[in-house]
């Protein structure tokens, strides 16, 4: 009978023992999960960022679309406006000439190392978890600019982490939450997580 009790003590010890490991290692689990995801779609959204910039500087707008984006950036051009003379020297003399060549956007792309059709998937997310993305062209203080914006939702790509009792260990912490660029409202591309 004193064996039986101290078998079942010793479980009781153990079962103990394993709930306040797990109820340690969690939250430092979490943490670590979390920063290292949202690293990797920060990053992300940053290449994403620079495409959008990129686009803008050939077509005078933002990309609505993926396959926009990725299409324009492959098959067209950036154009360089070299000026010959300097037109802000009062001493100058000498006629002040533009010479225009054009350079393929994709050699750009290429020699950055950004992969255009791996672009719109959101990193840790699922095969067909891809960034929101939207672009329009507003008047903002009587002059119309392009704006954007691209985001993932934090459900997309915390995995079992997308849950909101994971609030616990961060009070600022939503999974609903979007990470993001931009701002359909005022001409800004700016990071949430700046």
């Amino acid at each position: 009978m004193r064996l039986i009790i101290n078998l079942i003590l010793a479980a009781i010890i153990v079962g103990l023992v394993w709930v306040l490991v797990s109820s340690i290692r969690e939250p430092i689990e979490f943490q670590e999960v979390r920063v290292k995801r949202e690293r990797a779609v920060v990053e992300k959204l940053i290449e994403i960022r620079n495409a959008q910039e990129m686009f803008r500087s050939i077509t005078g707008i933002y990309a609505n679309s993926f396959d926009t984006l990725s299409y324009v950036l492959k098959n067209d051009s950036f154009m360089i406006v070299a000026v010959i003379g300097d037109p802000d020297d009062p001493n100058f003399t000498g006629e002040i000439t533009y010479d225009t060549t054009y350079t393929r956007a994709i050699d750009s792309i290429r020699a950055i190392g950004m992969s255009l059709d791996s672009l719109k998937y959101v990193p840790y997310g699922g095969p067909v978890d891809t960034f929101g993305i939207a672009a329009d062209v507003i008047t903002y203080q009587s002059t119309e600019v392009p704006v954007c914006e691209v985001g993932a939702r934090r459900s997309l790509f915390m995995g079992k982490f997308a849950d909101k009792r994971y609030a616990r260990y961060d009070q600022s912490y939503d999974p609903n939450s979007i990470i993001k660029f931009g701002n359909l409202n005022a001409p800004n591309l700016s990071g949430n997580w700046e």
